[in-house]
């Protein structure tokens, strides 16, 4: 097995990895509506980090990277809404 097979089935395996561990976190907050311990500033920051990010990632050839950095900007901004939405109008920060 070359090296770029082995790189690509390690992007592929980490990155799965990845998205299960965030997928039970996503999941709690949705059916809860509970996002009272997520930072208003981390969510905006996680945001604004993915958007940069994308600069670097578009530079690379499509592969694991673009699927588990859309998933990381799709749940970042699934977070962001949320807390938005769940405080809206309460002031709360």
């Amino acid at each position: 097995m070359d090296s770029s097979t082995l790189s690509f089935i390690a992007g592929t395996v980490s990155s799965l990895i990845f998205v299960s561990s965030n997928v039970p976190m996503l999941l709690k907050a949705y059916r809860t509506q509970d996002v009272h311990s997520y930072s208003y500033l981390n969510l905006i920051l996680v945001n604004v980090g993915n958007l940069v990010y994308w600069f670097y990632v578009v530079s690379l050839p499509l592969g694991p990277i673009w699927i588990l950095h859309t998933f990381y900007t799709i749940t970042a901004m699934a977070l962001l809404g949320l807390y938005i939405k769940l405080h809206a109008g309460r002031g709360c920060r």
